[in-house]
């Protein structure tokens, strides 16, 4: 039997087509991620990503790759063959550096601190923390977080802090809302809890101390970037 005769197999029960197995899957191939309740788009794709997981669990793991599902967090985030996620990839799996996804430091950085938040809020507990387990913070909060914690800065130009921005909101690591401005002190930015699964406890104690660790890596087409 071909793996395509298996595929629509599996998928006859759903009532779903291969070309929809096939968009999930570049979806995945190309973000890392699927969230629901981004857009509608993107909440049709998760919605039949979860009647379709098992075959997506086994279409991936034949290429070594690892499909989690956050049910509580309605996500899904592909990680590469070998990615360190502390409490949801495989122990045993080996490191493939060659598979990493291009983050520059600025987003590293920013990621780390988004993480330190998090974590803060979630101890914290009160209004910044809403029903979705989002943290609610400030821009000012970040841009101090970064300095304080991590020793440094964002960066210089307004234009590459917007870029940084988009960057952290296309990875579905923060959310904002459409009149959203860096200038305006009451705008707000909602940490996801999609943050736990690129930035670990092991990872942010390290830059908390000096370090310089990397975000586990993830599955990525730079051309999306």
């Amino acid at each position: 039997m071909s793996l395509t005769t298996a595929a629509l197999e599996h998928l006859q029960p759903s009532g779903l087509k291969l070309d929809r197995l096939q968009e999930v899957a570049a979806r995945l191939f190309a973000y890392g991620i699927v969230v629901r309740d981004e857009d509608g788009m993107e909440a049709r794709l998760y919605d039949d990503a979860r009647r379709m997981e098992n075959l997506l669990v086994e279409y991936f793991s034949l290429a070594g790759f690892f499909l989690y599902h956050d049910t509580k967090g309605e996500f899904f985030r592909l990680y590469a063959p070998g990615a360190q996620a502390p409490g949801i990839t495989p122990e045993s799996s080996e490191p493939a550096p060659s598979l990493r996804a291009k983050l520059s430091p600025e987003f590293v950085a920013a990621a780390l601190a988004l993480r330190f938040l998090y974590q803060k809020g979630l101890m914290e507990g009160g209004l910044n923390l809403t029903d979705e387990g989002e943290v609610l913070i400030r821009f000012d909060e970040l841009a101090a977080t970064l300095q304080t914690q991590l020793k440094r800065p964002l960066p210089e130009f307004a234009g590459d802090r917007d870029k940084l921005l988009r960057e952290l909101k296309r990875h579905r690591l923060i959310r904002v809302s459409a009149t959203f401005s860096m200038s305006d002190e009451d705008a707000l930015i909602a940490i996801r809890r999609t943050i736990l699964g690129i930035i670990s406890e092991d990872a942010l104690a390290i830059a908390l101390d000096g370090g310089a660790p990397e975000p586990v890596s993830e599955t990525e087409d730079e051309a999306a970037q």
